[in-house]
């Protein structure tokens, strides 16, 4: 029996999540992994985990017990953001603030240095082309705290992990040459910007072979066009005996992986409907192929989505 099925497709970044009884709490190594209570860096806190909600709020501590980070997501595992979240310094004092909508950044934007002196003051707007939203800088302090951007004009450096990068900024977007670096790889990318818009870009690797490229990043698409996709999950999606036996209907959300060759991977159900119909998703989902993969400044990167799927019956 087919399912008439309406699909939105959204790109979500990942993350994750507890204490009281409906509390739950996972602990998590340093790059996020499932880790033991023994050998955790930081544990995260999902209040009401175990009742159903529209949002939950999601706390993230460091091994000391400190606040790291707080915010809400519509999802019990944290990995659909919904408005502020704010992350704190191991002593206390305020990190970030940012805003999510749909689980993209969005609006306003503060960071300080871990003493509390100002270090940036921006906003996140929506990119036409790119996978990632841009950020609109307007204030900027070093760390010796002198105003080096104001008004949105002036010149912007970040020594961060693991991207370094500097360059001058025009009404709070990036103009002229930008130089940044991978300290982990030790590419060296040089980009040239006007007003905020992409002209081209050379990234150089550590043998000092070069790469020229013209567009900043692309979204993964499907080579026959998404709406292709789409067809293919309707057409292919089954409704289960068990389904059919219970009436289900609802939404689940998929996550996958679409990889650096344009294959899809690492299927995992965010919000299941159960029944087999999570399972059955799953299969059509990673039995579709021929993606154009994603890229970023010329080279193919493995980008992470999340489809939701409302299934309804007549």
């Amino acid at each position: 029996m087919r399912k008439k099925i309406f699909i939105a497709l959204a790109l979500f970044p990942i993350f994750l999540f507890s204490q009281n009884s409906s509390d739950k709490i996972i602990y998590r190594d340093s790059i996020g992994k499932d880790a033991s209570k023994e050998d955790h860096a930081f544990y995260t806190i999902i209040k009401d985990y175990y009742t159903d909600k529209d949002l939950y709020q999601i706390k993230n501590y460091y091994k000391s017990g400190v606040l790291q980070m707080e915010g809400n997501s519509k999802t019990k595992d944290g990995s659909s953001r919904e408005g502020e979240y704010i992350h704190y310094y191991e002593n206390g004092k305020k990190r970030r603030t940012e805003n999510y909508i749909k689980s993209r950044l969005n609006g306003n934007i503060s960071e300080w240095y871990e003493n509390g002196n100002p270090l940036l003051k921006g906003e996140y707007i929506e990119s036409k082309k790119g996978i990632s939203p841009e950020m609109k800088i307007y204030d900027f302090w070093d760390v010796n705290n002198k105003h080096k951007v104001i008004n949105g004009n002036g010149t912007y450096e970040e020594n961060g992990e693991p991207f370094s990068s500097k360059g001058s900024l025009k009404n709070g977007f990036k103009d002229g040459e930008w130089k940044i670096i991978n300290k982990n790889t030790g590419h060296q990318y040089d980009d040239i910007y006007k007003e905020g818009t992409f002209i081209s870009g050379k990234s150089t690797d550590n043998n000092g072979i070069e790469t020229q490229y013209n567009i900043l990043e692309s979204r993964p698409l499907p080579k026959k066009g998404i709406q292709d996709f789409y067809n293919f999950i309707g057409a292919n999606f089954s409704k289960t005996k068990e389904a059919v036996a219970n009436k289900i209907s609802g939404r689940l959300i998929i996550q996958f992986v679409i990889e650096k060759d344009g294959k899809i991977t690492e299927p995992k159900i965010l919000k299941p409907l159960g029944y087999g119909l999570d399972e059955e998703a799953m299969r059509v989902i990673t039995s579709y192929e021929n993606w154009i993969p994603g890229q970023q400044r010329g080279i193919p990167v493995r980008v992470n989505y999340s489809i939701p799927l409302t299934v309804t019956y007549k």
